[in-house]
């Protein structure tokens, strides 16, 4: 028996107050019903009922959904098809009634029989009953499907189905189970043919013409009416009343007609520089279409009770995550890999995606678009890429630092501070990335902040050597580059906190190694100016001031420093003064003995207050070295004797690192005779044990001053430890 996508014709139902007109079946129908009626008269045999009721369980299955999938247009044709044929079969009436008088009473029994069935006539000599009537129908089941008066079609289809019902429990058909058969075949494809239409309108109702209001209308009726009439199936089995489930056929199309509307956009074109278009494209598309929906399509079926939002809804988001899905497995690179992380978590999901948050796509009563594992792994693969993207970029910043050196540019001093473009492009760098990962996910900011943090890591020491094997090492560059990594400590640190930890151990390292050469800059400056103190010229001559002044102009740019660091600089520099200038005066080029050493306590005492007050308009904070030049003046300057105890007592208690050779170098400039200065060394010693158990406040403080002054041994000390 032929499955019914592939019978070519057959008889076709039409309105039984019509005249039944005998048809010729096709030619193919005539073959197999001649062989059926030669092989019964061979074997006196019929086939079962049983037999013919399992066949068309079968097509019934199909109708309802249960076949494989269906090219919906090669059914449409097909069923069209079928109803041009049995059309034309009944225009030919006439020619048939001429073949069946010239055929013999047993064929045309055999082949008038189905189609008198089937026109809604049973046979008289079956039954003795007259022909069942529909009122007020003139037009055919196939030509009110063509015209897509659906609900009139099945109307008719479930009359005649139900009176094929109650004619088969009346026994009609128990001496003509192919009569039946051919009947409800003929049911079974008009039935296959609606849903087919029905199909056919959904594909049509978001294309370029559109569907008129009231075909889905009478659409959403029709689907309403076959689910009441047919509300499960009989409970003999039997295939006729059995569900049709267009109700799944009607979400099925939808579906379909969003896959194919989806995959239409920039058909065949791979993922390349034209991702970012085929996205734009994809969603103005699935804007345009769900907008249709909801103000046009929509409210046709709401009108026949049938909610039409939700399904549409979910097939477009099925069809769009799944061609997220192929464009995801083909992105490389980048950017494809962020342009469709952000299509689908900013673009799509946004509440504006629609044009109106009364559209919006409620994200939470939908599956993800992208399932969790694909997910990760377009995140995974796009921190692998954006980890050589940032080394790279990290790489070009470095390029034009070292070609400003090459020019010569000073940095810019902008809101009182040096400034280097360092600063301005690894802030600039560091926040795009972090910023356009957020929009993302937090997991991917996260891992972008951590991604940044190691470059910027591996970053610092190459900057640091590169910049102090340049020529372009000053103190404006210094005090720059001291600056630009200071606002790394804090800006970033404070931007994002508890992610850049890591970053304080080589951000500190730079910043010292800076300092460092600054400092050393400034020593190699000044070192030659301190030769000339504590000599016999000095004593009359004011050595200090052009010393006093290198400090002034070095001054000047710690003026254009970060605070933090000036305020370090400027103490180091203050202490380095003082104590080379300790160290001249303990380890002199010429000895002073009576008014020269009482005139050299008085002039070191007036330098000392020069030096004070210097540091102290400078705004250095370091007053703890006020007291170091004062009380070795005092020791050499004091004429009783006695007091010179309380003046190195002072002295110890203030620099707790001060050693013992420093204490006999000082005794050794003042020759106060071998019995004193045993005995002062001896009570210098005890106090210098006691504050070092007890820790003295510079201890604590981290003061260090003597400890870094080397003390020869003279002849001068040899003598006053003797």
């Amino acid at each position: 028996m032929p499955s019914p996508q592939t019978v070519a014709s057959g008889p076709e139902l039409h309105n039984p107050r019509e005249p039944v007109v005998p048809q010729i079946p096709a030619q193919g129908t005539r073959k197999a019903s001649s062989e059926d009626a030669s092989s019964a008269h061979r074997e006196g045999l019929r086939p079962g009922l049983g037999t013919l009721r399992r066949a068309f369980s079968k097509a019934s299955q199909w109708a309802s959904g249960c076949a494989p999938q269906e090219d919906p247009g090669l059914l449409r044709r097909s069923s069209r098809l079928l109803f041009r044929s049995l059309r034309r079969a009944r225009d030919e009436g006439p020619a048939a009634d001429q073949t069946q008088a010239a055929t013999g009473p047993g064929v045309a029994h055999g082949r008038e029989a189905p189609s008198r069935a089937i026109d809604g006539v049973s046979p008289q000599s079956s039954t003795g009953a007259g022909p069942a009537e529909l009122e007020g129908e003139d037009k055919s089941v196939a030509d009110l499907i063509t015209e897509r008066k659906l609900l009139a079609a099945f109307e008719q289809l479930r009359h005649l189905e139900t009176r094929l019902v109650a004619e088969k429990a009346s026994r009609t058909f128990e001496q003509d189970p192919t009569g039946f058969a051919r009947r409800a075949m003929d049911l079974c494809l008009h039935y296959d043919g609606l849903a087919a239409e029905i199909g056919a309108i959904v594909l049509e109702t978001l294309g370029p013409d559109g569907v008129d209001a009231a075909v889905l209308a009478e659409l959403a009726r029709v689907v309403r009416a076959e689910e009441e009439a047919h509300p499960e199936p009989p409970a003999d089995g039997d295939f006729l009343c059995t569900p049709r489930h267009w109700r799944r056929h009607w979400e099925d199309a939808v579906r379909r007609s969003a896959r194919e509307r989806v995959q239409q956009v920039s058909a065949g074109e791979a993922p390349g520089s034209g991702l970012a278009q085929l996205l734009d494209e994809l969603g103005r598309l699935v804007r345009h279409d769900l907008q249709k929906v909801q103000l046009e399509v929509h409210p046709a079926y709401a009108a026949a009770g049938y909610p039409a939002w939700e399904a549409y809804r979910r097939a477009f988001h099925g069809a769009v995550a799944q061609r997220l899905q192929e464009l995801a497995h083909d992105a490389h690179g980048c950017e494809q890999l962020y342009i469709l992380l952000d299509w689908a978590s900013n673009v799509y999901s946004s509440p504006d995606f629609l044009g109106s948050q009364d559209l919006a796509l409620p994200s939470e009563l939908l599956p993800p678009l992208l399932a969790p594992d694909v997910w990760a792994r377009l995140e995974s693969d796009y921190a692998s890429f954006l980890e050589t993207k940032i080394a790279s970029c990290f790489d070009g910043i470095l390029q034009e630092e070292q070609s400003r050196w090459v020019a010569a540019e000073a940095p810019d001093v902008l809101q009182g501070h040096y400034r280097t473009s360092l600063s301005v492009d690894v802030h600039m760098l560091v926040a795009q990335h972090v910023k356009a990962a957020g929009v993302i996910s937090a997991e991917l900011e996260a891992t972008t902040l951590q991604i940044c943090t190691r470059a910027l890591g591996l970053f610092l020491p190459r900057f640091e050597k590169a910049f102090l094997e340049s020529g372009a090492v000053s103190e404006p560059n210094l005090c720059a580059n001291i600056n630009a990594c200071e606002e790394f400590r804090t800006h970033l640190l404070a931007r994002f906190p508890g992610s850049l930890e890591e970053l304080e151990k080589p951000l500190v390292a730079a910043t010292c190694a800076f300092q460092k050469q600054l400092l050393q800059g400034f020593q190699g400056d000044v070192q030659p100016l301190f030769k000339v103190l504590c000599t016999k010229a000095w004593l009359t001559q004011d050595m200090l001031q052009p010393l006093l002044d290198k400090v002034v102009a070095f001054a000047g740019h710690l003026e254009h420093v970060v605070p933090p660091r000036a305020q370090e600089t400027l103490q180091e520099v203050h202490r380095y003064v003082v104590r080379e200038y300790l160290a001249q005066a303990l380890r002199p080029r010429e000895r002073f003995r009576g008014v020269e050493r009482v005139s050299g306590s008085q002039k070191m005492g007036l330098d000392a207050q020069a030096i004070g007050n210097t540091f102290q308009d400078l705004g250095s904070e370091a007053t703890w070295l006020g007291r170091a030049i004062p009380c070795v003046a005092d020791i050499l300057g004091e004429t009783y004797k006695d007091d010179i105890r309380r003046h190195l007592e002072t002295l110890i208690r203030s620099y707790p690192d001060i050693r013992r050779d420093h204490v006999l170098a000082i005794l050794a400039l003042r020759r106060l005779g071998h019995r004193r200065n045993q005995h002062l060394l001896t009570h210098a010693q005890d106090l210098l044990r006691a504050v070092a158990k007890a820790g003295g406040p510079g201890a604590a403080e981290g003061h260090v001053l003597f400890e870094e002054i080397e003390v020869p041994t003279s002849v001068d000390v040899l003598v006053t430890c003797i």
